[in-house]
């Protein structure tokens, strides 16, 4: 993918693909902040924030109002790691997109009124998709288990809904003020623009826009070094566990190494766990193998749910057998290259579409280089056998696992 970087004088970072067939524009502002730069005893902020960001500014009162009179449409995401604000809308209206993201850098509103009726809201929200949602607590127990010392160790929707519901207006305005910043973001534009056109909107209305001595936290990295278990007694409508393994980092070779060995693993019904567990020998319903995708040190992960009358101790020693397989045998030249042909078509194809292409451009541009993303294809196609032996070893240590349970409460009644 061709594309040209520049940066202003404020910091923000800029990153410009051309596409000559396209009528449309699409922007993406990634800023530097997610939920694991918060204060472990405010969490739940980052989102709270995010919430914010669509509920106006000095000068727009409303800003999805805007967009789609413009003809676009815009989302975002928080995530542990970063904040992202995308839109897509006809090129001719590129003006307003521009003005609109800067303008809520520069000059978020925070009205007490609003704030009150969106804290409301992501409070609603923790309840719904957590507390009353069978499993909800899921990520929420595994991220606390498989990290104690690394912010990792709570979701992005926070510890506590308590956490949210003490939180004060001031919260919000200091993490904005601090970490909404033009040197603390990255802007990525794609459409059919010149380049010096770019620089010259982007100048026009993120130029005046001063950049701040914002702090971040120093984050520990997490020494794990035993296994640690949880189980949960719940009302699930069925037994079911987790097992989270430490891996390296989103620029690391074990995450394409371990992309690589969850998808033979865990590639829909061909994958190995499925055929093995699910299918031929019936020890679960469900098995899934993935990766978590984190910028710092993530975790590789199988969920489970076993088949009735089969126990969890008697499900989780049916996965470490395949898991010695994996870790003993060499797999055959059709299994990797079936594999490695998926990861390269997903890779491939997130590439299709002009909001697609600005967003990877822009996450690229954060964990390194926008460039990245043309050395991505390149990266899978290094892994050989040899790697997938030598990091499902490193990867899937019985004494550095964290494995969490639910078992039903209303079976045990």
């Amino acid at each position: 993918m061709e594309f040209t970087r520049f940066k202003l004088k404020n910091g923000l970072r800029v990153v410009f693909h051309e596409d000559k067939n396209s009528s449309l524009a699409a922007i993406n502002i990634i800023y530097d902040f997610g939920s694991k730069y918060e204060n472990p005893q405010k969490t739940g902020l980052a989102h709270l924030l995010e919430h914010m960001m669509f509920e106006g500014s000095a000068n727009v009162p409303d800003f999805d109002k805007v967009v789609e009179r413009a003809g676009g449409t815009n989302n975002a995401f928080t995530n542990q790691d970063y904040t992202s604000y995308y839109l897509i809308l006809p090129k001719v209206n590129l003006d307003t997109a521009l003005w609109l993201e800067a303008d809520r850098m520069a000059a978020l509103s925070l009205d007490k009124e609003r704030y009150e009726n969106q804290k409301s809201v992501v409070i609603e929200e923790f309840k719904q998709t957590t507390l009353n949602e069978p499993y909800g607590d899921m990520y929420g127990l595994i991220l606390n288990l498989a990290y104690k010392e690394h912010p990792y160790h709570w979701p992005t929707i926070g510890k506590s809904v308590k956490d949210i519901e003490n939180s004060t207006r001031q919260d919000l305005i200091d993490l904005y003020e601090n970490y909404y910043t033009p040197d603390n973001a990255i802007l990525s534009i794609s459409g059919n623009f010149e380049v010096d056109e770019i620089k010259q909107k982007v100048e026009k209305y993120f130029g005046h826009i001063k950049k701040k001595s914002h702090k971040k936290r120093n984050l520990p990295q997490e020494p794990q070094t035993e296994r640690r278990d949880k189980t949960a007694i719940k009302k699930v409508p069925y037994d079911a566990f987790y097992l989270a393994f430490p891996m390296g980092n989103r620029l690391s070779k074990s995450y394409y190494a371990m992309d690589v060995v969850t998808d033979i693993l865990s590639a829909g019904e061909s994958g190995r766990l499925y055929q093995n567990l699910v299918k031929e020998n019936h020890i679960f319903e469900e098995i899934e193998a993935f990766i978590s995708g984190h910028l710092e040190n993530g975790l590789t992960m199988i969920y489970g749910r076993p088949a009735e009358g089969v126990t969890i101790k008697d499900a989780e020693n049916a996965i470490w057998e395949e898991l010695e397989k994996i870790k003993k045998e060499e797999v055959d030249d059709r299994e990797l290259k079936k594999s490695l042909n998926n990861l390269e078509f997903d890779a491939s194809f997130i590439q299709t579409d002009l909001l697609s292409r600005t967003r990877i451009l822009a996450y690229f541009e954060l964990i390194g280089n926008a460039e990245l993303i043309n050395k991505e294809i390149e990266k899978y196609e290094n892994i050989t056998k040899e790697d997938i032996k030598e990091y499902s070893n490193k990867i899937f240590d019985k004494n550095k696992v964290s494995m969490l349970s639910y078992l039903s409460k209303n079976k045990k009644k």
